[in-house]
């Protein structure tokens, strides 16, 4: 009964892997011409080079693709008409 009446405690948000600069980067990466035999980024080959690059230790498509989605431009989708 008891903790069904006490309030659970909160949870913090994880620390943001992408800060400002970091960001600045992806973006930038994004933005330039895919690696050869690549006609475009992918998400998954966004997350390979940011890491490889040495941008951050790690990185999920979900999270390249959250930052990504803050901007304007979406480089990884493919144009419509």
């Amino acid at each position: 009964m008891e903790a069904a009446l006490s309030r659970k405690k909160q949870q913090r948000a994880p620390a943001r892997i992408f800060d400002g600069e970091k960001e600045t980067k992806l973006i930038a990466l994004a933005c330039s011409e895919p690696p050869e035999g690549h006609a475009r980024w992918s998400l998954r080959l966004l997350e390979k080079h940011v890491v490889e690059l040495g941008i951050v230790e790690t990185a999920s498509d979900t999270t390249i693709h959250r930052v990504l989605k803050k901007t304007r431009s979406n480089r990884t989708k493919t144009a419509i008409g």
